[in-house]
């Protein structure tokens, strides 16, 4: 493993030969000079301000860049097309919690670019990119100590250091020796505090077992020389006397940071003092026989056959191609592995000739394995049988998205040139693959289904990076864990008052009706008993989903409340949620997220409660969950209804301001990269649109979550229609989560509205107050549910029941009606239910 990474930004051949001896560098690509040599092992930063170059960026890694270090916008558009392994998303404080799970799984790393270490800071990155490797770059001109490399260490994470703050004399206060920065987080096991070290050949065949100092480290470092530390005489400079020297290239730690690895070139009769290649006794495989054939090219008598092949290149070609030819022809494993022994030898013979070890043709194979484009795989015409291909093919297809750089904006259509299959498409949103994500769940709500909270505790560990004890905190809940800002409590309680009014206006009285003389029906609400309400969290706040699904739950009156969101990595949930759940009377919150709390809330553990209908929005494993917990009758639970990505449709004409309209089109796309927005422009001019995406061009480069924005955006639509009609067809067909009028005269445009989740009427109403405080509430009906859901109101909380009381004359009126259609039914009991009575009344 890398003890730290070197960033190159100057000349500085010594300095640079050195680094480059004890792993990876990074390259700037706006380095102020060229490199002395091409790097060994070489990572190359992709500064901001540079254009997105999909060639250069494949012929870098063609060339053997180990790793791109990029930042999020291009890491984004490069996912599915670099390998993971290839790829390092460079962040700042600033957009950490823009990650999405599809950026996570398809990168190798996180280069995280600071002002301070802060090592909570690390752990909570490191937690979240699990599996992944954490880089750190201070971009403080104080240098680190040593101390800040070992803790960094011992947490997995490598510190970036740029060579300004390096250099190969004494650590000084303003730079750290390269040699004392590397050994930094060892640490020796042995009383005599030396590390073993394990001594190979450039292809990692081993060589023999020495130890090594800081001394000696130190001193192979800076010379690239081979040397140790002998137990008895003090550093031991390999082949000072002997004449069987070694060149350094390349030293290693191992993953426990007590042992080393020197890959050396050995010079002299080999690294034994018996004067063998090995301490371990001869070579074998290909590197016994290419020292074999270098004996023989050496001292090969004239005009033998050894001679000849090496002399002769038409022999040796005539050899080749026969060997070839037999491999070809093999078909039995025996024959396959003989034929193949004679072609490496041949085909070495002919290297060896050349001057070209295995060394240098591993260091080949190495760079082709690094190749992320290749040749079509054509032969050449004489070995060939089949039709050949033209192009190059890239191993991972080209995006088609518009580059980082590039203008942000929507694609347009016009409604009066679409044909109805075009007008079809418009309306679809993307695939959502539930049965696939079902299947992927369900383990999940197995396991803790099966085994409780024993589960529930290894998920929340696996996914949540949380150690609990306990899944679960019963109200009252204690005073310190609600700890909130005088501003944001009085913000949360002017919400709470607002959509509480609203809600509480929403409850039924009871429905009584005398539908015939003696016959009265009525229906009552009554409160679902137990509730579980879902609050996405972990990185995120969100006190508003929290308020929206507790404040109708507490007003329709259900006895138990259980909220469900993910805890932070320290254990804890967000003071603000506790706030809420405070405030809405929750029973007790659960702290675990994704699939799994839905399935403790469905089924219940010794600790979590079981609830019988189960609230609230979440990602596709969430959602996913839901529907599969929803159809399992052992369950007996319910959910609030489908969910997708957010979506926003918005219908302007000559009236809207185009800063409110990109305002209102952007907050919905900075959800996700998945986000539905869609713009009706009802006649609008053309420089009226114009403005409307300039706007929204401008204020999307200046959120925080630009890189999101940029996908959601790209892939949202604006469609031209003539008049207001029109777009409210259109709406209603497309059935948006949320519907937002900037019309004249707007609010007498509502009642043509049938399909939508909310309706957000006229210039001075944003989604974004009833995302929050307007009243009303915001978890919607999305992916075009909205033609056959509600949002989330107070009777989702409740289930209506019906009565009827029938007096004697009731039932002497309504008797006889029953009997008939009871008979024509054939039955016979239920026409006697009430013969019965009417007999009784006779008598």
């Amino acid at each position: 493993m890398s003890i730290f990474l070197p960033l190159l930004t100057e000349e500085n051949d010594a300095l640079f030969q050195a680094l480059n001896r004890i792993g990876p560098v990074v390259v700037s690509s706006n380095s102020s000079g060229p490199l002395p040599s091409p790097p060994d092992h070489c990572y190359l930063l992709l500064d901001s301000d540079v254009p997105l170059d999909l060639e250069a960026i494949a012929a870098w890694l063609d060339e053997g860049i180990e790793k791109l270090i990029v930042n999020l916008s291009i890491a984004q558009e490069l996912i599915g097309v670099i390998p993971p392994d290839r790829l390092i998303v460079l962040l700042d404080g600033t957009n950490i919690s823009a990650i999405s799970d599809k950026v996570r799984k398809a990168v190798s790393g996180v280069l995280l670019k600071t002002q301070n270490v802060d090592l909570d800071l690390v752990s909570s990155i490191s937690n979240f990119f699990a599996g992944s490797t954490t880089y750190i770059l201070s971009t403080s001109e104080e240098i680190p100590t040593l101390s800040i490399l070992r803790q960094l260490s011992a947490m997995g994470a490598i510190l970036v250091l740029p060579d300004t703050q390096l250099t190969l004399d004494a650590t000084s206060n303003t730079k750290i020796n390269v040699a004392d920065a590397f050994l930094a987080p060892l640490q020796s096991d042995r009383p005599d505090r030396l590390f073993p070290t394990i001594v190979s050949n450039e292809t990692g065949h081993t060589l023999g077992l020495v130890y090594s100092s800081p001394e000696s480290v130190k001193e192979s470092i800076i010379t690239g020389k081979g040397v140790y530390q002998s137990r008895k005489h003090g550093l031991w400079r390999k082949g000072e006397t002997s004449g069987a020297t070694q060149r350094v290239v390349q030293i290693r730690v191992d993953c426990d940071s007590d042992s080393l690895e020197f890959r050396v070139v050995q010079h002299g009769l080999g690294f034994c003092h018996l004067n063998r290649q090995s301490c371990f006794g001869k070579a074998t495989g290909l590197p016994a026989l290419e020292s074999v054939l270098q004996s023989r090219f050496d001292s090969a008598p004239d005009g033998s056959y050894t001679k000849r092949l090496f002399s002769d290149p038409g022999l040796l070609r005539s050899k080749i191609m026969e060997e070839a030819d037999e491999l070809c022809k093999a078909e039995s494993k025996e024959d396959v592995s003989f034929e193949a022994a004679d072609l490496f030898y041949f085909a070495l013979a002919k290297c060896v000739a050349a001057g070209v070890g295995i060394a240098d043709i591993e260091r080949s194979l190495d760079k082709k394995a690094k190749k992320v484009t290749r040749r079509p795989g054509n032969a050449k015409p004489q070995w060939s049988t089949k039709k050949q291909q033209d192009s190059v093919v890239v191993t991972y297809p080209l995006p088609s998205a518009a580059p980082a750089s590039g203008t942000i904006r929507m694609r347009t259509f016009d409604l009066s040139s679409l044909s109805s299959q075009e007008y079809t498409q418009l309306l679809r949103r993307p695939v959502l693959k539930s049965d696939e994500m079902i299947g992927k769940v369900k383990p999940i709500v197995e396991e803790v289904r099966a085994r409780g909270d024993e589960a529930l505790l290894e998920f929340t560990a696996k996914f949540d990076k949380a150690q609990l004890t306990s899944t679960v905190v019963f109200a009252p809940f204690a005073p310190e864990t609600m700890q909130v800002e005088a501003d944001v409590r009085n913000a949360i309680d002017t919400a709470y008052a607002n959509i509480h009014k609203f809600h509480s206006a929403q409850m039924d009285t009871p429905l009584v009706v005398e539908t015939m003389p003696g016959v009265t029906c009525s229906r009552f609400a009554r409160p679902i008993a137990r509730v579980g309400l879902y609050v996405p969290g972990g990185t995120a706040i969100l006190p508003s989903t929290a308020l929206m699904l507790g404040i109708p739950a507490q007003v329709a009156g259900c006895k138990n409340i259980v909220l469900a969101t993910p805890p932070r990595t320290d254990g804890s949930i967000s003071p603000e949620v506790v706030y809420v759940a405070h405030l809405v009377g929750a029973s007790a919150i659960l702290k675990a997220g994704g699939a799994q709390a839905v399935a403790a809330m469905a089924y219940g553990t010794a600790t979590a409660p079981k609830v019988d209908k189960i609230f609230g929005p979440g990602n596709q494993w969430v959602t996913a969950a839901k529907m599969l917990v929803q159809n399992d009758t052992d369950a007996l639970v319910s959910i609030d209804m489908p969910a997708g990505p957010s979506e926003v449709l918005v219908i302007a004409d000559y009236t809207a301001n185009p800063a409110f309209v990109a305002a209102d089109l952007l907050s919905q796309a900075e959800h996700g990269v998945d986000s539905q927005v869609v713009l009706v422009a009802v006649d609008l001019l053309p420089d009226h649109l114009a403005a409307i995406e300039r706007e929204v061009d401008v204020q999307a480069r200046a959120l925080s979550r630009v890189d999101i924005v940029r996908q959601s955006i790209a892939k949202s639509i604006i469609l031209k229609v003539a008049t207001a009609g029109e777009a409210i067809a259109f709406s209603n067909d497309y059935a948006p989560e949320h519907l937002i009028l900037h019309l004249d005269n707007a609010s007498q445009k509502v009642s043509q509205i049938d399909n939508a989740g909310s309706v957000f009427v006229g210039p001075y109403t944003p989604e974004s107050c009833g995302d929050y405080a307007s009243g009303t509430n915001h978890t919607l009906p999305t992916n075009g549910y909205a033609r056959q859901f509600s949002g989330v109101n107070t009777m989702s909380f409740q289930k209506h029941i019906t009565s009827q009381e029938i007096t004697a004359e009731g039932l002497g009126n309504l008797g006889p009606v029953v009997a008939t259609l009871a008979d024509c039914e054939g039955l016979q009991a239920h026409a006697n239910a009430v013969r019965i009575r009417l007999r009784e009344q006779r008598s």
